[in-house]
């Protein structure tokens, strides 16, 4: 569906990503799927692409509804083999890392939940502004799943090491108003805010703002042994019979 109106154009797309193209040359991104905007295969590559071609335009990154995303899609990480969990965890890694180095501001507004792979991409932003409300964790322990090493590298970086390991460890969503104490978003506030935030960091100059960024978050990089560790340990582990029927067992005590 396609709509034309004044200075802004609307794409959107069944279980997929919205964005909002207009003259100030800035996007918004909005996830929208099924499961609270889980991050199925479909919708991350969606949204990979979307950022993609963003190229130096400043994101707005939200999501659709009243949350920001549930996390990773487990209904479809429940049927998948060893080689879909590749295409999945590999698409998911392929994200965070465009997200997270992207040159221009990118500002995610937590409008509601951001859970487990939902928090990994808010944590990617420049700047994070959470919905009173709204909870917030990384819970990836507590679901028994081990974190792709670039995701992990990520998670580090925009941590404290007190805050990380109380985050992971303790695998716990919490309020809005903790989670900021914990570094996992900057401000609590409105979505105003949020598009005020987004439109002060979108009037700096691009070439100095990327420069500055790419001084103080270095591109992420993991190490080959690191990488062989993903490709023969992590990705059989996500895919194993008894991770899968884990992860059946509690889909099916969430219903």
């Amino acid at each position: 569906d396609v709509r034309g109106g004044g200075n802004t154009r609307k794409y959107c797309a069944l279980w997929s990503v919205c964005v909002r193209y207009s003259s100030t040359s800035m996007k918004t991104i909005t996830l929208s799927g099924a499961g609270k905007n889980a991050l199925s295969t479909s919708l991350m590559q969606r949204t990979l692409a979307e950022v993609r071609d963003a190229k130096d335009e400043p994101i707005f990154l939200t999501g659709d509804g009243d949350a920001f995303s549930a996390g990773l899609n487990l209904k479809e990480l429940s049927t998948l083999d060893v080689a879909g969990m590749t295409t999945f965890l590999g698409t998911l890694e392929e994200l965070v890392k465009a997200l997270y180095e992207h040159p221009a501001p990118v500002v995610a507004w937590v409008n509601g939940h951001a859970i487990a792979g939902g928090c990994v991409l808010a944590l990617t932003a420049d700047v994070r502004i959470a919905r009173r409300g709204a909870r917030i964790g990384l819970n990836e322990v507590a679901l028994g799943l081990r974190f792709p090493p670039l995701t992990f590298a990520m998670v580090r970086a925009r941590l404290t090491a007190p805050a990380l390991e109380r985050v992971l460890l303790e695998a716990a969503l919490y309020e809005a108003e903790d989670a900021r104490t914990l570094g996992l978003v900057d401000v609590v506030g409105d979505e105003s805010l949020a598009r005020a935030t987004f439109s002060t960091l979108a009037s700096h100059p691009r070439d100095i703002y990327a420069a500055t960024k790419l001084v103080l978050r270095p591109r992420l990089e993991v190490s080959e042994d690191d990488r062989r560790k993903f490709r023969e340990d992590t990705i059989p582990y996500w895919a194993s019979p008894e991770r899968r029927a884990a992860l059946l067992s509690l889909l099916e005590r969430r219903r």
